[in-house]
C-alpha cells in the first residue's frame, strides 16, 4: 500500500519536486496520450512554425503553477496539429510530466497562439 501525503504537506512536496532544477517546456506533435510509463522519446517535438522550446527557472514555481506560456507562430512549415505539451528536466533530459490538449490546436497562420501555464496538482 502506498503512502499518503496530507494536503498540508503536498505544497511543500511540489516545491521540491518542481525548485530543484530549471525544467524545459516543450510542445509535442505526435497523436499520443501520456501514461505512467511514459518517457521524453514518446513525444515528437514540435519543429515548425518557428517553434522553440521555453527554459522554466526553478525558482519561479508557486506550488506546482507557472507563469502563463505564450508560443505565437509565424505560419511557415504547413498546417500543424499541436496535441500537447511535456515538460522535461534540463539538465538530465527526463520527463518530469506531460499533459494532452482536450482539442488540439492546428498550428496554420503567422500569429497563431498557443498558451500554457504549467500546472500540477496533488490531490
Amino acid at each position: 500500500m502506498a503512502g499518503l501525503v496530507p494536503n498540508a504537506g503536498e505544497a511543500i512536496a511540489l516545491d521540491r519536486f518542481l525548485k530543484t532544477a530549471d525544467e524545459t517546456l516543450k510542445l509535442y506533435v505526435n497523436d499520443y496520450t501520456p501514461v505512467e510509463g511514459s518517457v521524453a522519446g514518446d513525444f515528437t517535438e514540435m519543429s515548425t512554425q518557428g517553434y522553440a522550446a521555453k527554459t522554466l527557472t526553478a525558482a519561479s514555481w508557486t506550488t506546482g503553477v507557472y507563469a502563463q506560456q505564450i508560443w505565437t507562430f509565424d505560419g511557415t512549415g504547413g498546417s500543424t496539429i499541436v496535441y500537447g505539451y511535456f515538460l522535461i528536466d534540463a539538465g538530465t533530459g527526463t520527463i518530469m510530466f506531460a499533459e494532452r490538449f482536450g482539442t488540439p490546436p492546428t498550428i496554420v497562420n503567422n500569429g497563431d497562439q498557443i498558451k500554457v501555464t504549467p500546472t500540477i496538482t496533488a490531490d
